[in-house]
Parts: structure tokens; C-alpha cells; sequence
């Protein structure tokens, strides 16, 4: 007579059931995880095109205030903080929506020192082709 060991019947190697289910899960997650790329490949372009917001910029710039009102000399978050807007800024109207936002929060912004703002991007090691002033042209920004 042969015995079969119920244990070793129902384990994965000797159940057809329990592989198959197995390979059918492993094909959704792959399925899924190709249908997330794809996804986020369509996704980026537009992501992009939205281009800089004032609440981007406003993040960028926010260490750099004290500095604008009187404090001591701009903090490494407030350069990297320059660098980075100047590299989202990558488009002429990026540009032209980071000077008007720039303008914007500096003219509502209580104490801004425009002689140390039109410093800062120097101290930062950044260059910058525009000076933020209540009388900036920002259209005229390329």
C-alpha cells in the first residue's frame, strides 16, 4: 500500500491549485506595477507644465526672510534654498512667475531690506538677472 503524507499533498509543490494561484498573483502585481510606470510616464509632462507656484517659491525663500529683515548674514538653508529656486526656475515664465511671486511676498513682507535682497543672490554664489524691487518688470523677464 501507498501512503502519502498529507502534509507534503498540501504544500505548494505538490498542490496545482496553490501554484497556479501563486503565478496568477505574481502576474496582477506585475501587471499593476507596469500599469503605475506607464502611469507615471504619462504623468510627468503634465506635472511640469504646471510649472512654479507662489506657495513654491515661497517655500524656497522662507529661510531667507530673516536675513531680508535685518539678521545676520544668509543661513546655508537660505542659499540652498536660492540655488534651488533658480533651478526650478528653468523656463521663461518660470522665471517670470518667480519674480512676480518674489515681488509679491516681498512688498507684503514687513522690514525687507531691498539693498541686502538685491546682495543676496551674490552671497549665495547664485546668479540672478533681476533685482526684486516694487518697480520690477517681471514680463520683461526671459
Amino acid at each position: 500500500p501507498v501512503t502519502i503524507d498529507s502534509h507534503k499533498a498540501n504544500s505548494s509543490l505538490a498542490n496545482p491549485r496553490f501554484r497556479s494561484s501563486q503565478m496568477a498573483s505574481s502576474t496582477i502585481v506585475k501587471f499593476i506595477a507596469c500599469a503605475l510606470i506607464v502611469c507615471m510616464a504619462v504623468a510627468a509632462p503634465h506635472a511640469d507644465a504646471a510649472g512654479l507656484t507662489c506657495g513654491v517659491v515661497s517655500s524656497y525663500m522662507a529661510q531667507c526672510v530673516p536675513y531680508l529683515t535685518g539678521g545676520p548674514g544668509p543661513s546655508p538653508a537660505c542659499c540652498n534654498g536660492i540655488k534651488d529656486l533658480v533651478s526650478a526656475a528653468s523656463t521663461p515664465q518660470d522665471r517670470k512667475t518667480a519674480c512676480g511671486c518674489l515681488k509679491s511676498a516681498a512688498a507684503s513682507t514687513k522690514g525687507i531690506n531691498y539693498s541686502t535682497a538685491d546682495a543676496l543672490p551674490g552671497k549665495c554664489g547664485v546668479n540672478v538677472p533681476y533685482t526684486i524691487r516694487p518697480s520690477t518688470d517681471c514680463s520683461k523677464i526671459n
